[in-house]
């Protein structure tokens, strides 16, 4: 029999004692949610349309289905008007009537919960006793919550649970980003996300079916308590999600509006829900979803204040029960395809520089989405969950938007393409390239550059370059003169690059030719590499033993220049005061005498370019070369008239710290090459930069001697769109927090103590970290060094286990963040390799005494 709940057990009274947590940016994103049972979230296109009610429908469906949910579990994140209005109070009330009124003879053990409530809320719910309850108050709350339960039907045999919980609540009947204000109640949304990720954990350990509902409050798009937009607050949970539509007239642009606000940002919406006005909402939305999305009608909801619904909850069972089934079924769907992705990708895909051989099915990363700086990974552990993971390899050095950019960039990109779609670029000008091409040159090609070359990657952006300088060379030295009017054969030039040990410019063919022998370039990889360069070796840079090191090249160990090769600090390697040390004037002596032409060759070859990744080798090892040589490099290749190149697609775009690399080492190019973080990494596209002289050489009468290279998505209207918000937002410090203003630097988000006590560690070979980098070389054999080891694969598989995605060179791994990565979660991450670096060498010492 029906019971109420005044009648039972109850603690509307009681007062549950809690632990606030700490009000704190979050660090490292330890975010998860179970996959156990199905967790939706119910949106509406605005408010007063009925959540709550479709939420108690579900519920009531769930409790009373055949064999029914063992337990349902209803969340309410944010809650204002309380507690005269209170959505969890309300599915706690009306379920047990529903369930009396359909299913007399069945047992349901119901409660509800009030975590956080505002002083000002409290105080009307307790009344007279408020002082006698108080207690202690932090951040506009008190240190109590509201609990009560009840009990329905005569106890016979095992019943279902419902479980309702309301995390904050205010008193205002207002939105919760006023009401905090208003109360002086503040919640921040990591407050908002640890507290929801707890009650998602109710009902893990259920054997039978559990069903979790989140009911947000207003609309889509309407603020949390923080100000966030709600469909950005929960967005690191990416739950499935149902939306409640708007029936009445003007309500299918609303839906449609809330529909495209949650797909934009990522959400999967199974189902659309909607009151019958009379007017066939559902006809049109049906149309512009295509049937992807089922619109289900509710009948109209009696207005009377006084109706207890009941006969509406009935009359609204069958949509209920259609809805989940959909829901169930969605859920299913999303499992089965979450187990099948790792077989089926070990299947059907060649990954790009990966030994399919060493990537057993159970090593494959799943990953289901990316919110910011975070992958969402799915984890077969127990029941299976989605857990948050730092992508720390920036997914291959591309990434820097935090999600309020991601969320920008994808707006930004969605209206680029509805606008635009893809249009050619010759002889045509559209706004995305035109200002994009315009911040570049106000930004990383300020102060020398006068054109922009648009392509589509950074190795094709160095083709580009080469073409470039090539030509450039060519008329500089009047060898364009000399075939035009003296019959000179081609054949007998030859053009080579000047070029680096440990560089890497691409996987194109030229690209390729235009770097030092590497693994990248054997002959298994490349049988058509020639080597087309002169390769210098350079002096390379790290931090060993708690000092900044210099290693010469071994043809410079005939010069003493010891006291000018160790520092205390990284400031001290790029002083610019080195350029009259005796070190400068060796590496001067020794790139002199390596560009000195060589003779006995058929072919007389020239040094047709000079192409270098300004301070840091990425792929070669993410290796640091003395800036000090660079720029003397470049000095002496400009006075021989040999045109410069930087490599830019790594190092640009405050990976380094910096805007541009060139500014690290006080010196411009001719040309230079940009890509990855540009766009922020949302989207491919590639740009090269060129003084008017460089293009000055391409101008004439004929069209054969303009620049015949292009690509049919050259200038995309939406990467430039990506690249041009991408630019503004990272170098804003109102939009990017690590901006020192008026200096155009990053702060150091990199902890110097820590970095200087791993340089220490007896497993470490050399440390370095500049910018948005970190790395260390681990110390192994002679024979396990190189692309080639797998020594460090247990320490990268226990970081991963830390929720740290990791990518390693062979022995030398390294952890990467974006211009907006807060120097706390630097820390974090810095401290938990540390902490493994411990492991890894007892592991090491353990396999060698085994030996």
């Amino acid at each position: 029999m029906f019971q109420h709940p005044s009648l039972l057990f109850t603690h509307s009274r009681h007062f549950l004692r809690r632990r606030r947590r700490c009000h704190r940016r979050r660090l490292l994103s330890t975010l998860s949610h179970t996959l156990s049972h199905p967790i939706y979230t119910v949106w509406a296109a605005n408010t007063g349309l009925g959540k709550t009610l479709v939420s108690a429908g579900i519920a009531a469906s769930s409790i009373l289905s055949s064999p029914p949910h063992s337990k349902l579990v209803y969340i309410k994140p944010l809650q204002t008007g309380f507690p005269e209005d209170s959505d969890s109070d309300f599915i706690y009330r009306k379920i047990p009537q529903i369930l009396h009124r359909r299913s007399p003879q069945s047992t349901l053990i119901a409660s509800n919960q009030t975590l956080n409530v505002s002083i000002p809320a409290a105080r009307v719910k307790i009344g007279n006793n408020f002082s006698e309850v108080s207690g202690s108050c932090k951040n506009g709350f008190g240190d109590f919550g509201f609990y009560e339960e009840m009990k329905v039907g005569d106890g016979v045999g095992v019943g279902s649970e419902l479980i309702c919980k309301t995390i904050f609540a205010w008193k205002e009947a207002i939105s919760p980003h006023l009401a905090t204000e208003r109360e002086y109640a503040f919640v921040g949304d990591d407050d908002v996300l640890a507290l929801l990720q707890k009650c998602l954990e109710t009902g893990v350990e259920s054997d039978g079916g559990v069903l979790s509902l989140v009911e947000t409050s207003g609309g889509v798009a309407s603020p949390g308590s923080s100000g966030s937009l709600q469909c950005d607050l929960y967005r690191p949970f990416r739950l499935p999600s149902i939306l409640v539509g708007d029936g009445r007239l003007g309500g299918i642009s609303g839906t449609i509006s809330a529909y495209e606000s949650l797909t934009i940002r990522g959400y999967d919406v199974v189902a659309v829900v909607l009151e019958d006005h009379g007017l066939e909402n559902e006809v049109p939305l049906l149309s512009y979803l295509r049937n992807r999305v089922p619109v289900l009608v509710l009948p109209s909801i009696p207005k009377d204040p006084l109706d207890d619904l009941m006969e509406w909850f009935d009359e609204s069972q069958s949509v209920f029960h259609l809805l989940k089934g959909i829901m169930l079924s969605s859920y299913k769907k999303q499992l089965d395809r979450l187990h099948e992705m790792p077989r089926k990708a070990q299947e059907i895909f060649w990954w790009p520089f990966t030994q399919h051989k060493l990537v057993p099915q159970e090593k494959v990363t799943v990953i289901d989405s990316r919110c910011g700086e975070n992958f969402a990974v799915h984890k077969m552990k127990d029941h299976g969950y989605i857990s948050q993971m730092f992508d720390a390899c920036a997914s291959w050095w591309t990434q820097g938007p935090n999600a309020a950019l991601q969320i920008k960039l994808a707006r930004e990109m969605g209206y680029t393409a509805a606008r635009f779609g893809h249009v050619m670029f010759p002889e045509n000008v559209y706004e995305p390239a035109l200002e994009c091409a315009e911040l570049l040159l106000e930004g990383v090609g300020k102060g020398w550059a006068s054109r922009v070359y648009f392509s589509d990657n950074g190795s094709t952006a160095i083709e580009i370059a080469l073409k470039m300088a090539f030509r450039k060379f060519l008329a500089d030295n009047k060898l364009l003169l000399d075939l035009s009017q003296h019959n000179t054969d081609e054949s007998s030039i030859e053009l080579k690059v000047v070029a680096l040990t440990g560089s890497y410019h691409g996987d194109t063919l030229g690209a390729m030719d235009a770097q030092a022998p590497s693994p990248y370039t054997g002959f298994l990889q490349q049988p058509w590499y020639t080597g087309r360069g002169f390769f210098l070796d350079p002096p390379f840079v790290s931090m060993c033993n708690g000092a900044w090191k210099i290693v010469v090249p071994k043809k410079m160990n005939y010069v003493d220049v010891k006291e000018d090769t160790s520092f205390n600090s990284r400031d001290q390697v790029f002083n610019k005061s080195r350029d009259d040390s005796n070190l400068s004037s060796a590496y001067s002596t020794y790139i002199s005498q390596e560009l000195l032409p060589s003779s006995g060759s058929r072919k007389f070859s020239h040094a047709g370019a000079l192409i270098i990744e300004p301070v840091i080798q990425g792929a070669g090892g993410m290796l640091m070369v003395d800036p000090l040589f660079q720029r003397i490099l470049v000095k002496e290749c400009k006075n021989r008239k040999i045109p410069v190149i930087f490599d830019e697609v790594f190092t640009g775009y405050w990976r380094l710290g910096v805007e541009s690399a060139a500014q690290l080492i006080f010196c411009q190019p001719d040309i230079a090459c940009f890509a990855k973080l540009m766009t922020g990494g949302m989207i491919p596209l590639a740009a090269t930069l060129a003084t008017n002289d460089v293009f000055e050489s391409f101008v004439g009468d004929s069209k054969l001697n303009a620049l015949l290279h292009g690509h049919s998505y050259s200038a995309h209207a939406v990467g430039c769109a990506a690249a041009c918000n991408s630019v503004k937002w990272f170098k804003d410090s109102q939009t990017n927090p690590n901006i020192i203003p008026g200096q155009n630097l990053l702060t150091e988000l990199w902890d110097a103590e820590l970095v200087r006590k791993i340089s220490f560690h007896p497993a470490v070979q050399r440390v370095v970290s500049l910018g948005t980098l970190f790395a260390l070389e681990l110390k192994v054999e002679d024979h396990d060094a190189g692309y080639a080891s797998l020594c460090g694969t247990s320490l990268l598989l226990k970081l991963r286990e830390d929720g740290i995605y990791m990518r390693p060179l062979g022995n030398v791994i390294y952890m990467m963040c974006g211009p907006c990565t807060s120097p706390q979660v630097c820390l974090q991450m810095l401290e938990t390799l540390n902490n493994r670096l411990d492991g890894f060498r007892q592991e090491k010492i353990q396999k060698t005494h085994e030996v």
